[in-house]
């Protein structure tokens, strides 16, 4: 059986439609020290809320390709494949990470709220494990940062505005969603 045309024009335009969210909400940003502040995590969590696991993970990855091939998309307005060797790399990574968790997770045990929150909750531990383990890796270069030290900087500082994102994103979702020919 085939996909209508006009289901398919329409998935395209949502998924691109969510990966401009995610643009938008990755220049909204506050320098916080080496890893900013942006309103980039409720744009991924809308976008896989909001359009499923699979579609969500393609709107990240299309908003994780423009950024590569260097339209400024990615926090700070940076661009290009070297902003995922900078301190943000491995978050950049890690969303995509929790993309996938999300979809495997919500393809497995359902599309409700509490599987969509705890499939968002446990993406942004696997994010902020990307993250720290890229900062370590990477960023300090073998200085000696401890991984308490890390955390203090990368995840510490994070965690109650990043579960607020979640929070305002199911909140969307929830209202949203039902409205949505998806």
């Amino acid at each position: 059986m085939s996909v209508p045309t006009h289901t398919k024009a329409l998935d395209l335009a949502y998924i691109a439609l969510m990966a401009a969210l995610i643009a938008l909400c990755a220049w909204i940003s506050v320098p916080l020290g080496p890893v900013p502040f942006t309103m980039q995590t409720f744009g991924i969590f809308a976008a896989l809320g909001l359009l499923g696991g699979r579609r969500g993970t393609l709107a990240f990855l299309i908003y994780l390709l423009l950024g590569i091939v260097g339209l400024p998309v990615f926090s700070g307005s940076s661009a290009g494949a070297g902003v995922l060797f900078g301190a943000t790399g491995g978050y950049l990574l890690g969303y995509l990470a929790a993309a996938l968790l999300f979809w495997g997770l919500t393809a497995k045990l359902g599309q409700t709220l509490p599987v969509m929150a705890s499939a968002m909750v446990l993406g942004l531990v696997l994010c902020y494990a990307f993250g720290t383990f890229w900062f370590l890796t990477v960023y300090t270069g073998g200085s000696g940062e401890t991984l308490l030290g890390a955390l203090t900087l990368c995840v510490f500082p994070y965690v109650l505005p990043d579960l607020g994102k979640i929070f305002l994103a199911l909140v969307l979702v929830s209202r949203v969603k039902k409205h949505l020919a998806l």
